[in-house]
């Protein structure tokens, strides 16, 4: 797996819009602070514009990305936000130069889409906050400064203590390559090409605005195509925007816990990542080590 390099000063820096449209000055404010990074900031021709719930035509999108991907000096695209629509890319995009001249990406939700090619081609990614967060949260936010550390090229260490998931936290180490994201978006790619499950690796999802039911559902998705099966651990982010279903049989993170009964493998809950503001950055594609006790979330890569 490829790590670009890390970021270094007077850096070229494309901020584009991949899958849903964003307010403008969104756009403008993350542009701001990644020139606070003392980094180039770009806007991408056609980061702004509106067509429906996307960011422009699909020639539009593919046209960004396409020359931030092929552009050598470009060393960070960031995804100004997700929605939907970065499926529409992937068998369009051309990554041979991508391969040669690795660069970071960063976004996550529908972009889990785009992770997932890139690791299918051998790059790594940043599954982090995007336009949008760095707008709301500004410069100073968590995240935001735990993405810049991390594309800077310091190592990633999070020690998050156990809270309020006491009995569902499974105890034990995993090491293996990271890999997954929206568990909706990685599932909607589970039968092609993109949804490479690497062997022994560790698997993290999170997810927004789905009914309990319809992750019990692709959770057993995930199971009946024999991911369980393969991987050495479990990270369940943060699933937000919903409401329990007292007809099923548990609530939603019991249920994940149920699916995964019979594994061995170590299993925690709340990890901060996902639709939140407590949006930790993950690098995607590369080794990570996973400790799990009744006390922390020991998460290092």
């Amino acid at each position: 797996m490829l790590r670009p390099p890390s970021l270094q000063p007077n850096d070229k820096a494309v901020v584009l819009s991949p899958a849903g449209k964003i307010d403008g000055y969104m756009v403008r404010d993350a542009a701001a602070v990644l020139e606070n990074w003392g980094l180039l900031p770009v806007i991408a021709g056609h980061a702004l514009l509106q067509a429906g719930r996307f960011s422009g035509s699909v020639e539009e999108r593919l046209s960004d990305l396409q020359q931030a991907f092929d552009d050598p000096d470009v060393k960070l695209i960031l995804c100004s936000r997700g929605g939907y629509g970065a499926v529409h890319l992937l068998n369009r995009l051309d990554f041979s130069k991508v391969r040669k001249n690795p660069k970071w990406v960063v976004g996550y939700s529908d972009i889990t889409a785009l992770h997932a090619a890139l690791q299918l081609h051998g790059v790594a990614s940043v599954h982090g906050p995007m336009a949008k967060h760095f707008s709301e949260e500004g410069g100073e936010d968590i995240a935001v400064r735990l993405t810049r550390n991390m594309l800077g090229g310091q190592p990633v260490t999070y020690e998050i203590p156990v809270t309020g998931m006491e009995g569902l936290n499974r105890e034990g180490i995993a090491a293996g390559r990271l890999f997954g994201g929206n568990l909706s978006v990685f599932c909607s790619l589970l039968g092609t090409p993109y949804a490479k499950i690497p062997h022994r690796g560790i698997l993290f999802i999170e997810d927004t605005g789905e009914a309990p039911y319809r992750v019990d559902r692709m959770i057993w998705q995930l199971k009946l195509v024999g991911v369980f099966e393969k991987i050495s651990g479990l990270i369940v982010g943060q699933f937000s925007d919903y409401e329990e279903d007292g007809q099923m049989y548990f609530p939603l993170r019991q249920s994940i816990l149920e699916a995964v009964k019979e594994y061995l493998f170590p299993v925690c809950f709340d990890f901060p990542v996902g639709h939140v503001k407590l949006n930790y950055p993950l690098l995607m594609g590369m080794k990570a080590s996973l400790s799990v006790n009744s006390h922390f979330i020991h998460f290092q890569q």
